[in-house]
């Protein structure tokens, strides 16, 4: 059960805990708006507080005991999405697609890797930003910078690009809203393990992606033995899933955090998974010291310049405890920087005392930009970072525990690349992205199968983790 503590509240049962969760006030913070009015900012925030959490406690406990085992090497994460949720994009049949896309690749990988895979989205709640700039200017015109749908509007107009508080609260319920699809379509029948499969088969049909027809058929096989030997596909029929954003605005993720009535203890009910990531990452920061206090598994990114002593006071800061399944660093090298950045990272590791779980993110790194002045990414760059992280944690003896990339269920022409061979003059054909480039749908199945033949080769290897 939980209890909602107001945003402005200073007292409860346990007046140190309410007292510590606000000690972020106290900090400094980047990557806020600057809001208009901040009276009606503090109100939206507190009608958020009001709302019921979108997550529970129970669930945010069972998503930490499932990244607990892939930390330990026994399962893998497959966390992808929108690099920014809009709120025109929260219609049935895009959150679908997602979630079909995310089944999909799930599927391929649990098979490569003998393991279960768990299932998370960057999805019902990714609506916020971070920005290199906080404007941005145009012929010669200057304006506050695009900060995300639950901001501002991406229309490069005055009265769209002005921080409305009123947004805080859209983002609430279009966050619910396409909560709800989900446990939907993953609790209701959509998510049978055979028809799943069966959409992966008419992508390896596809003259293509033949080079991955063989291990579809070995899907297909394994399929079969399964129903002659009576196993019950009901069970099967539904999957966990869980949802994930960056945690950025502090108006809308300290209102949706509540006090697990059992233990006293803070949880972010907005996700069952937040990230920090380099902009929001300093030590005495802000956002660290929140991230600190709330039950939630978490994530950091880590770039190419970290170094073992950062890495060593995050985890100070955020598992001081050394839990497995608290805490997950997300490495985003650049395909030409991860074999040299990654393995010290690894090596020093074994020094901490700690298991945080490893995931790439294969996409960050990696983003240029067109003559035309498309921001894009090359297909074969996400994939060589893929390969150089797996390869650096074969040579550390640790574990490659998890992908996460930003990705469509649509057929959108967004990166470079991939069987369909999308060169620079296709981008403009459908290109729908506001912040940066996705993997479409094929390019998304076509990165879990060859992800799915690296884990496939650590399985006959019989790597084990350290």
């Amino acid at each position: 059960m939980l209890v909602t503590i107001p945003a402005e509240t200073v007292v409860s049962p346990d007046p140190g805990v309410v007292e510590g969760l606000d000690f972020w006030r106290t900090l400094p913070i980047k990557q806020q708006p600057e809001w208009p009015d901040p009276l009606e900012a503090s109100a939206a925030s507190a009608e958020i507080a009001t709302f019921p959490p979108l997550v529970f406690a129970g669930e945010v406990d069972n998503l930490r005991t499932r990244l607990a085992r892939a930390a330990r090497g026994e399962a893998f994460l497959l966390q992808g999405g929108d690099c920014a949720e809009t709120f025109a994009g929260a219609t049935a049949e895009q959150i679908r697609n997602r979630v079909k896309t995310l089944l999909q690749m799930a599927v391929v990988l649990t098979y490569a890797a003998s393991m279960p895979v768990v299932k998370m989205g960057r999805m019902a709640g990714q609506f916020a930003k971070p920005r290199s700039s906080d404007t941005e200017t145009r012929g010669g015109v200057t304006l506050p910078a695009y900060r995300g749908d639950i901001v501002n509007g991406y229309d490069f107009t005055p009265d769209s690009r002005e921080a409305d508080p009123r947004r805080l609260i859209q983002g609430y319920h279009m966050s619910a809203a396409t909560l709800n699809l989900i446990r939907a379509f993953t609790q209701g029948g959509f998510a049978d393990l055979r028809e799943v499969h069966s959409w992966n088969r008419g992508f390896a049909a596809n003259p293509a992606n033949q080079r991955y027809e063989g291990l579809a058929r070995e899907i297909d096989r394994a399929i079969r033995f399964m129903e002659a030997a009576g196993a019950d596909f009901d069970e099967l029929t539904r999957v966990e899933f869980y949802t994930s954003h960056e945690g950025l605005l502090m108006d809308y993720e300290r209102p949706m955090t509540r006090i697990d009535s059992r233990n006293g203890t803070p949880v972010n009910t907005s996700a069952h998974f937040l990230w920090l990531g380099e902009r929001t990452r300093d030590l005495d920061g802000a956002h660290v010291d929140y991230f600190s206090r709330i039950r939630n598994p978490i994530g950091v990114k880590l770039g190419p310049s970290t170094t073992p002593d950062d890495m060593e006071r995050l985890i100070d800061r955020l598992d001081p405890d050394r839990e497995p399944g608290r805490l997950t660093f997300i490495t985003r090298m650049g395909a030409g920087r991860i074999r040299d950045a990654l393995p010290p990272l690894l090596e020093a590791i074994t020094r901490f005392d700690a298991t945080p779980l490893w995931v790439t993110d294969p996409m960050h790194g990696n983003g240029i930009t067109t003559p035309t002045g498309y921001k894009t990414r090359r297909f074969e760059e996400i994939v060589d970072e893929v390969q150089g992280f797996f390869a650096a944690h074969r040579e550390a003896g640790t574990f490659p525990g998890g992908i996460h990339i930003e990705l469509t269920g649509d057929d959108v022409t967004e990166c470079l690349g991939g069987s369909e061979h999308i060169d620079e003059a296709t981008l403009a054909t459908r290109y729908e992205s506001l912040c940066d480039p996705r993997l479409n749908h094929m390019q998304s199945l076509e990165l879990a199968f060859l992800v799915a033949e690296e884990l496939a080769a650590d399985r006959e290897r019989g790597a084990q983790p350290s």
